[in-house]
């Protein structure tokens, strides 16, 4: 008999899938998203990998839907830290320092190497334009937002969403192989927001010490 408890035995469908789906997802964010195999999600588990490939026949989709789900509550995180946030002008500042910043690290990596394995891997390439044009979309909600409120000018904010969130995906890849700091960067990309939604020089600066 196999070392499998009765307890696992008996979980329900759904109950397991969500159970490798979270297990997908840790060993994603810890070993990044190559590492995400039938063995090594069964081991995290504790099942037989047999088990998994029951209820995850293709990795390649089981990859993807990872991907997915960790950009997608990145998202949500960043969101909820920005309707803190009383004006356009502070929430935009606050999101350049979140994703420059050391707490969105392991996401990077994540998006690295969603854009390499992305290459062979169909579901994941679609997965990956997805979340490229879910942030894309979040940015431009937050730029519009500060236009009807008259805090920004500019009359292309999906083009300038584009231009910041690539300006931002570079540097923190910089970072990734220690080619610099991105938090060092975030004068640079404040300065180039500024500029492009017509605000005043420093009005998107910190306060927080040392950035």
């Amino acid at each position: 008999m196999s070392t499998l408890s009765a307890r696992n035995r008996r979980k329900s469908p759904a109950e397991r899938a969500a159970e490798i789906a979270l297990a997908a997802r840790q060993i994603a964010l810890t070993e990044g998203l190559a590492a995400v195999t039938v063995r090594a999600v069964a081991a995290r588990v504790g099942v037989a990998p047999a088990l998994v490939a029951h209820y995850q026949p293709s990795m390649t989709v089981l990859v993807a839907a990872t991907f997915g789900a960790i950009v997608a509550a990145e998202i949500d995180e960043v969101a909820a830290e920005l309707a803190a946030c009383p004006t356009s002008v502070q929430a935009l500042g606050a999101l350049i320092d979140t994703l420059l910043g050391p707490e969105r690290s392991a996401v990077t990596v994540i998006w690295l190497d969603a854009w390499s394995l992305g290459r062979s891997n169909s579901a994941l390439a679609t997965e990956v334009g997805r979340q490229m044009d879910a942030w894309q979309s979040f940015l431009v909600a937050q730029l519009q937002a500060g236009v009807i409120r008259g805090e920004f000018v500019t009359d292309d904010a999906p083009a300038l969403a584009w231009q910041l969130l690539g300006i931002i995906d570079g540097l923190n890849a910089h970072a990734t192989v220690r080619y610099g700091d991105a938090r060092t960067e975030r004068p640079l990309v404040r300065t180039i927001a500024e500029h492009e939604l017509a605000l005043p020089a420093g009005a998107l600066r910190s306060t927080a010490a040392g950035s």
